[in-house]
């Protein structure tokens, strides 16, 4: 029989709750707060009721870890503001609706082009069609690292 669990204090609780939230500086993501949090939850709960057994405090602590971390995560997502910078590290939205000129021919609706000082994938819209050296293009999505290009309108 396991007797270790039944040895626990409300205090066990409380230490464990504070070093799962002092591992969430050391680890990025904001979960370990969420679960600190669920075990000094836990520790106040068995203060309160120290006829409390172990399973109901296990059980205790994983129900208050999952609401913990839903109700977390709607109060940091409810707190971030909008930024100036939505395409801060997601350079392939910067080029949309920007053109630029072909220096080869595409094969298979896809090709590559020369933007400032990268050399950027692309797929042609509408899928499959191919165009000659020299075509102007324009960005009109991004899917992943590839561009989604069009023939620019002649203008």
């Amino acid at each position: 029989m396991i007797e270790w669990p039944e040895s626990l204090s409300y205090w066990h609780w409380l230490a464990f709750g504070v070093l799962v939230m002092l591992v969430e500086v050391l680890v990025p993501g904001v979960i370990f707060l969420w679960l600190g949090i669920a075990a000094v939850l836990t520790g106040l709960a068995f203060a309160a009721i120290p006829s409390m057994s172990w399973e109901i405090q296990a059980v205790l602590f994983a129900v208050l870890s999952v609401l913990a971390i839903f109700v977390g995560r709607r109060v940091v997502s409810a707190r971030q503001a909008p930024t100036d910078h939505p395409t801060l590290n997601r350079r392939g939205r910067t080029l949309l609706g920007s053109q630029h000129t072909l220096d080869a021919a595409t094969s298979g609706g896809r090709g590559r082009v020369r933007i400032g000082d990268g050399v950027w994938r692309f797929a042609v819209r509408p899928q499959g069609h191919d165009l000659a050296a020299g075509t102007r293009i324009e960005v009109v999505d991004v899917e992943g690292t590839t561009l989604i290009v069009e023939a620019a309108a002649e203008g």
